[in-house]
């Protein structure tokens, strides 16, 4: 089947047992403060996974754009890509394992038409320590179902992962693991602290019957990395809350949270353990031979890099992240300088990654439209990002000379080593490639230290990743009473810029704390003394006004008919919240009341009136405005 052909029947399959299909959010996560991307189905459900409730109702569905940076160096095997989308139902309260359990297995046995003695699943076997037992209903469900296929099922506790390389498949077909299956955002039963909830998982692996590679461990078991399985699909059942004495309690409103990955179950139904052979990398493929003149199957791992970096940078471009040295544009630099690097290996000079991404444009088209509405930024993006990476590695290989002719210490036991410190500067502040680096020093018979450079550049990592946390991207750092009032002043200040720059301007990004806000937006020049000041007038005047904030929750088409301001790149479900300052239209009450001075759809939270932001004489004022990619300003402002 195609890509197209399993979504559909994904999201059909579920729409006819009563489920809302919902859009998928964006990539980047607009208000979530703890990650710079959207890694699965359940991130931006988790307020409703925690008890708020869904204006779609109790029983969802989508398919949801997902993308997780930490794979990237995994990419280049059968079956890793970092951009990928994730099928997802949910119950919230509603139906439980009974259910959801013959949902999933009718789905891929009946719908899919996957062999069903193919198929191998995994529960939670349970935790001692605290008391929370083998998901023994799991197990009982699952045997029915494979009964009714004419399969028979035995269980087997297995443990840890690392016990299954030396136990083995032991001729079961339902396999229970400890941490593995179980799901909390702290991991393990042991490690969750008091109030947090959590519960058991079921996964499904794909059988593709290819012989074990014992390089990976003694014995082959579902959870093996040897390639013969491939995890398509997980369920999570949240049924416990921790308590004060380390037990546990049912929760009184379990709920359902299923994830499955759409490109793994296309290649099941093809029986090919290769994801990249599925449909939507078909016509990219072609590309990379063509301009190329090499094939997929004789330099694989190559290909295989730059069809999924590709993939990801396209959807990333399309909601308006541009390539920088920080926090979500740090990544998508990266995918792309990393293409480039394997395009070098093929042999191809000239400019060809557009093509690629075109390709994608073209596949995806009919879900995701707003790929060809970006079209011609995301091709910008691409070349401007080749021509400057042809200068980074022109200036890097100026410093590396550099490097050579003063920096070799030998500082190990070994000569001729280039120096650690220098190796460290090269990739962080020069932009050149580590693997580049390794390339040019083999080239001259010269070494680096692996374990060092590594080590450096993996703390740098991590400083990175903290600090990409603190500023909370595209989202609030808090709830706090003053990142709060900052959020409001956000929106007054986006519908100033409108005023008085024009309406072509639009959000391309936030990040507000308790101490200040910043705002991304489209607008081509330079915002001279006489713009800041007359914004900065209106947004004052908005907060003198002492206007009330009001929230409403309507239909899409409601709130884009009163021209309420959308995120771009954002799919809306149907019903949203939407945030008004000043009253959202005249009533018959209060005819004279004016309309709203700004309309957004928003999840919140805001102040309730606008005079709330300046008390205690508190004045709006512009800090900072700059430029920060072609046609991108940014502007940091606070209130004192």
């Amino acid at each position: 089947m195609t890509v197209e052909e399993v979504r559909s029947k994904y999201l059909a399959f579920f729409k006819a047992k009563d489920h809302v299909v919902i859009p998928s959010a964006p990539i980047i996560p607009g208000n979530d403060p703890t990650t710079l991307f959207t890694s699965s189905g359940m991130q931006p459900l988790m307020p409703y996974l925690l008890g708020k409730d869904h204006p779609e109702g109790k029983r969802l569905v989508n398919s949801q754009l997902s993308f997780r940076a930490g794979d990237i160096e995994e990419v280049g095997d059968n079956r890793h890509t970092t951009f990928f989308e994730m099928l997802g139902n949910w119950s919230l309260g509603d139906y439980f394992k009974k259910e959801q359990l013959p949902f999933i297995f009718s789905f891929l046995a009946d719908e899919l038409k996957l062999d069903p003695s193919k198929l191998y699943v995994t529960i939670f076997s349970g935790d001692p320590s605290t008391g929370v037992g083998e998901d023994t209903e799991a197990i009982e469900l699952w045997r029915n179902l494979f009964k009714e296929k004419g399969i028979d099922a035995p269980y087997v506790a297995i443990g840890s992962e690392a016990a299954g390389y030396e136990k083995g498949m032991q001729g079961a077909r339902i396999f229970g693991y400890d941490e593995k299956n179980w799901w909390s955002r702290a991991g393990a039963p042991s490690k969750m602290p008091a109030g947090e909830p959590g519960g058991p998982d079921s996964e499904v692996f794909y059988d593709f019957g290819l012989p074990h590679d014992e390089a990976y461990g003694k014995e082959c078991h579902p959870n093996c990395d040897c390639g013969r399985f491939i995890e398509i699909a997980n369920s999570v059942f949240m049924q416990f809350l921790k308590q004060q004495d380390g037990s546990f309690v049912e929760l009184p409103k379990r709920n359902v949270d299923f994830g499955g990955g759409l490109e793994r179950m296309v290649a099941a139904t093809l029986n090919d353990p290769d994801v990249f052979k599925i449909d939507v990398f078909k016509e990219a493929k072609e590309t990379l031979e063509r301009v190329s003149g090499k094939t997929y199957e004789g330099e694989t791992r190559s290909f295989r890099i730059i069809l999924d970096h590709i993939r990801a940078a396209t959807f990333m471009l399309a909601e308006g992240i541009t390539p920088s040295n920080t926090e979500a544009g740090y990544v998508l630099r990266r995918l792309l300088r990393r293409s480039l690097l394997e395009l070098k290996k093929l042999g191809v000079e000239k400019s060809v990654l557009g093509e690629v991404s075109e390709s994608y444009i073209t596949v995806y088209g009919s879900q995701y439209g707003h790929l060809a509405a970006a079209k011609e930024a995301i091709l910008k993006e691409i070349l401007q990002e080749e021509e400057r990476f042809t200068k980074t590695l022109s200036q890097g290989l100026k410093e590396f000379e550099r490097v050579i002719s003063g920096g070799i210490k030998g500082s190990s036991t070994v000569d001729n080593f280039l120096e650690t410190s220098a190796v460290y500067r090269l990739v962080t502040t020069h932009g050149f490639p580590l693997e580049l680096i390794r390339e040019i020093a083999k080239e001259r018979n010269m070494g680096i230290h692996e374990d060092l450079v590594e080590a450096r550049l993996k703390e740098h990592q991590e400083l990175s990743r903290k600090g990409a946390e603190q500023k909370f991207a595209g989202g609030l750092a808090d709830h706090s009473e003053q990142t709060v009032k900052y959020h409001t002043t956000h929106h007054i200040l986006l519908k100033a810029l409108q005023m008085v720059l024009g309406k072509e301007v639009h959000q391309r990004g936030s990040n507000i704390t308790s101490e200040r806000l910043r705002i991304d937006f489209s607008h081509g020049a330079k915002m001279t003394d006489e713009e800041k000041k007359r914004v900065e007038e209106i947004v004052n005047e908005v907060i003198d006004s002492k206007l009330p904030v009001i929230r409403t929750v309507m239909k899409r088409e409601e709130a884009e008919s009163l021209g309420a301001e959308m995120e771009f790149g954002v799919k809306y479900p149907d019903t949203v919240s939407v945030y008004s300052v000043g009253p959202k239209d005249a009533t018959e009450e209060n005819p004279k009341i004016p309309l709203a001075f700004s309309l957004e759809f928003c999840g919140g939270p805001h102040v309730t009136n606008t005079g709330d932001i300046g008390e205690g004489g508190k004045r709006f004022r512009i800090k900072k405005e700059e430029a920060v990619a072609a046609g991108i300003r940014r502007i940091k402002g606070v209130v004192e």
